[in-house]
């Protein structure tokens, strides 16, 4: 440690439990490794080196029961609502859900002449960021992962009272 960034009361920093909790959370996302269509291509290109989500601490993890972030990416139907309901409730709390593109926010193209597209994902599991796009660029997850990290820095966690 520096010497002259130490202040007087010798390098100690007092803080909120409350947000250092926050800030270890939101610095460390580990979203579900789990794609169902065109959008998980977008996905999974955020998570390559171009864009390189690494450098906001989001690392996929294979295991709902690791991750603390599911990213909805694609298609919804009914067959695989039953899925992402499981393995929404297979992850710890607390936990987030991020659902990017047309298809899983509101059905896409799909849902008028298909009897087998769910009209939005947040009928299945609760939502916390939209992404908007067919298909989304990759920037816009980033900036849904940043929307989720200010959401997170706001939360209280632990109640002193």
């Amino acid at each position: 440690m520096n010497p002259e960034s130490m202040n007087e009361n010798g390098g100690v920093m007092v803080t909120k439990l409350n947000d250092l909790m926050n800030w270890s959370r939101l610095s460390s996302l580990w979203p579900l490794s789990f794609g169902i269509a065109c959008c998980a291509i977008e996905m999974m290109g955020s998570m390559a080196s171009t864009y390189d989500l690494d450098r906001f601490g989001v690392f996929p993890r294979p295991s709902a029961r690791q991750a603390d972030v599911i990213i909805i990416a694609g298609t919804v139907t009914f067959k695989m609502a039953e899925r992402i309901k499981r393995l929404y409730e297979q992850m710890p709390d607390p936990k987030y859900v991020i659902s990017m593109g047309s298809c899983s926010n509101c059905g896409g193209p799909y849902w008028q002449h298909g009897y087998h597209v769910v009209k939005g994902v947040d009928r299945v599991i609760p939502v916390d960021v939209y992404v908007q796009g067919c298909p989304p660029r990759p920037e816009a997850l980033i900036g849904a992962i940043l929307e989720l990290q200010k959401k997170i820095e706001g939360e209280q966690l632990i109640s002193l009272g």
